[in-house]
């Protein structure tokens, strides 16, 4: 296996996807999970985006500073040394951390770095998250309490 890498492409700002905060998104390339219907396919590639390496990664918590309560990960999770290195920044800058994953378990390294965690591929069948019928779960770990009925409102 080859070196693993953690790009990402530009962060973008997101006010739906953490119920109650300002998140800074970042997409990690390189998702091995290909999950049906993704509508992310352009970041199965490992090799597009820029690497998110510590300096650029703080680079970007500093420009946007003050106005963001938190960091949010799409993907990453496959590697998880990168990925906990940016979560403990995060948090010793004083941010909220989450991560969306497509995957039902997370291992307990990277969890307990979280205060919010999406699980669960999107199934066509089934839904996201703004659904009733949905398999993905949103948790606030802090409480334990299930945010699904957030995004219904």
């Amino acid at each position: 296996m080859g070196i693993l890498t953690f790009n990402s492409f530009q962060p973008q700002v997101c006010f739906q996807e953490v119920p109650d905060e300002v998140a800074l998104a970042f997409t990690i390339t390189g998702c091995p999970l290909r999950c049906q219907g993704c509508h992310s396919q352009d970041s199965w590639d490992p090799q597009i985006g820029i690497e998110l390496n510590r300096l650029t990664f703080e680079g970007y918590l500093q420009r946007y500073q003050g106005l963001v309560s938190c960091i949010l990960f799409f993907g990453g999770e496959w590697n998880p040394q990168a990925l906990i290195e940016k979560l403990l920044i995060a948090k010793t800058m004083g941010l909220k951390t989450c991560l969306y994953t497509g995957k039902d378990k997370v291992p307990l390294k990277i969890v307990q770095q979280l205060d919010f965690l999406k699980t669960g591929a999107w199934l066509p069948t089934r839904g996201g998250l703004e659904k009733p019928t949905t398999n993905q779960r949103f948790m606030d770990l802090k409480t334990g309490n299930l945010l699904n009925y957030k995004f219904r409102e």
